[in-house]
């Protein structure tokens, strides 16, 4: 019996080596470093969840099988291959590389085992993003459908389960621009600023133990002024009796805690001394929040949570401008795509998504605009632990023409149709549902430079009356309507005040794209594309340096942030200050970071 369970384990380990074996990255393009470190036994395995997390947990990323069939097609029994989740099926580290069109679907299937210590508790199965239309079976037993391809999403699968192994099978539909649905600047025919498309899986994909009542989701709001943490807990059970506790640590002590029945919030007092988050001091609390049942303690979480406030006053010339904790702050970051070479939407590893907010916190920056896609949970915590504020954009989609009707304060919009607009409802609220309690969300953007702008003063009023804590940045470089916090201006490449509106923010939502084509970091070595283009490191960063004294002086006429274009290269654009492969640094990082210093405490003055 020993030997047979020894040759039985050889032989697993075997299977593993070569299943390990057989895979590798498709495609000839240009890769990151991290691309070579991937182990498909052990890829993207940090807990996805860091805002609410619970001990017990298994990562099903790895090595899947897969199949591409006509949309109407039942469960394939034969697969194609196999597919190493989660990299979406286009990427080079999917290890398939192939198109999916608006008449086919994706198959994907596994099997997986549910630890013996989890029994008598219900499994949840999660996913962080499936893009775009994803149905989930188990063992055969259809456990739920979800639609929206930025927005993490799960099901209690505890009632298909069976002891041993068990199936699960995911079939994904994504039209990409041939759709009505958000996706960014995905396209079937990539070309210009318009990229490779993103189909299937493209995050973590995790099963967890919970209770029979168990916390479904939690919803963090500091008010600095009141000094107060308002927790609102979600319950898998609507039961009136059971107590939500909150106790908020400061380095492992008990510093404030709060309890609630009835599904009411917690209102936690935080103590006189509170310390406060911003870029200079990203100070987070932790949080432990348990629910219990006369006297007993039925589910619990980790959380975190900071005490910050953003908003808007008029300085001493009359001219609105950010606060944040109530000193003026100039908003200061980069236009930041999130794609990648070889994973596309998909960073290769939690080191290479890390790497570049840590390059723009390294260069001075004090924001991120989050251009039209929506980053996994724990690239927003790492911006809460760093001290980042975000813009978070809305992925366009449907009808995304960039120049059309851009005449501002006349207010052009789309007409959408309703399956159109019910999709963009659906998918923003949940983005603002799942991102509401990192603190490093500072603005919300709805549409970007009217790609698809429809009824923007409904859409920014809803915006605003969902989420009164973040400014709402209504149409970034769009047309103008009179709503929202912000006037958003974009002007290529140098930096320009054309309009300015005396009852909102007036910002430089993008300016830049300086070009610079470096020979073996290029997407497709034939042709690329810039604002304008220089040929060397100091003419690169001369120009920015221009830009940026430019910027300055247009910081006293009114502005109050801006957005540089871009953190990389993205495919054919060469507009980075990185290469596409994060390989070089086109400019001189230490002329970058002085001047982008200079940029973010140009407001300092005003709070002496």
């Amino acid at each position: 019996m020993k030997f047979k369970s020894i040759v039985l384990a050889v032989l697993s380990l075997a299977a593993s080596m070569h299943a390990g074996a057989q895979y590798a990255p498709v495609g000839d393009k240009i890769k990151t470093r991290w691309a070579g470190d991937i182990d498909v036994d052990n890829v993207w395995n940090e807990y996805p969840r860091p805002i609410m997390e619970r001990v017990d947990w298994v990562n099903l990323n790895g090595l899947w099988d897969y199949a591409i069939l006509d949309k109407d097609s039942a469960c394939p029994e034969k697969c194609d291959g196999e597919i190493l989740v989660p990299f979406a099926v286009e990427s080079s580290l999917s290890g398939v590389g192939r198109s999916l069109s608006s008449e086919q679907a994706l198959w994907y299937r596994r099997e997986f085992k549910v630890p013996a210590k989890w029994k008598d508790r219900r499994v949840l199965l999660h996913f962080g993003a499936v893009d775009w239309q994803a149905d989930v079976w188990v063992n055969g037993m259809k456990v739920g459908r979800h639609t929206g391809g930025y927005t993490p999403f799960s099901f209690d699968i505890t009632g298909a389960l069976k002891s041993g192994a068990n199936t699960l099978e995911v079939r994904v539909l994504d039209a990409t621009d041939r759709g009505t649905q958000p996706r960014g600047k995905q396209v079937a025919e990539p070309e210009g600023i318009w990229y490779t498309p993103v189909s299937g899986i493209w995050q973590t994909v995790w099963i967890e133990p919970v209770p029979e009542t168990y916390i479904s989701d939690l919803r963090t709001l500091p008010d600095i002024d009141a000094n107060t943490l308002t927790v609102s807990v979600g319950k898998s059970a609507d039961c009136g009796d059971v107590v939500a506790e909150v106790r908020v640590l400061d380095g492992g002590a008990v510093v404030a805690s709060g309890k609630s029945v009835n599904n009411m919030p917690v209102e936690v007092s935080m103590p006189g001394n509170v310390k406060l988050w911003s870029p200079d001091s990203p100070f987070l609390y932790d949080m432990e929040v348990t629910i219990s049942s006369n006297g007993k303690v039925l589910d619990s979480v980790k959380s975190y949570a900071a005490m910050r406030k953003f908003s808007m006053a008029k300085d001493k010339d009359g001219i609105l401008r950010f606060q944040l904790n109530n000193k003026f702050l100039f908003h200061f970051g980069m236009l930041d795509q999130g794609w990648w070479p070889d994973g596309l939407y998909t960073a290769p590893s939690h080191e290479a998504m890390v790497y570049d907010i840590d390059k723009q916190k390294e260069w001075g920056y004090n924001m991120i605009r989050k251009h039209i896609k929506v980053e996994p949970a724990t690239w927003y915590t790492h911006c809460d632990r760093v001290g980042m504020i975000v813009w978070q954009d809305m992925p366009s989609g449907d009808i995304c023409c960039p120049w059309q009707n851009r005449n501002y304060f006349e207010g052009s919009e789309y007409v959408r149709s309703a399956v159109s607009e019910a999709n963009y409802r659906k998918e923003w609220k949940e983005i603002i549902d799942c991102l509401y309690s990192y603190p490093c969300i500072g603005v919300w953007i709805p549409f970007n430079e009217a790609w698809g702008q429809f009824k923007t003063v409904e859409i920014t009023e809803w915006t605003k009356q969902y989420d009164p804590s973040r400014l709402v940045n209504s149409a970034s470089g769009g047309n103008f309507f009179h709503t929202g916090d912000i006037l958003d201006l974009h002007n290529y490449p140098h930096p320009e005040m054309y309009l300015f509106d005396s009852y909102r923010a007036n910002v430089l939502g993008e300016y830049g794209g300086i070009g610079y084509p470096l020979k073996g970091h290029l997407w497709a070595p034939d042709r690329n594309w810039g604002y304008v283009q220089y040929d060397s490191t100091d003419e690169v960063t001369d120009e920015y340096v221009n830009f940026g004294e430019q910027l300055l002086k247009l910081v006293k006429r009114g502005f109050t942030g801006a957005v540089y274009t871009q953190t990389t290269d993205v495919e054919i654009e060469v507009n980075g200050v990185l290469t596409y492969d994060r390989k070089v640094v086109k400019m001189d990082e230490a002329r970058l970071k002085e001047i982008n210093n200079r940029i973010t405490h140009s407001l300092d003055s005003l709070n002496k």
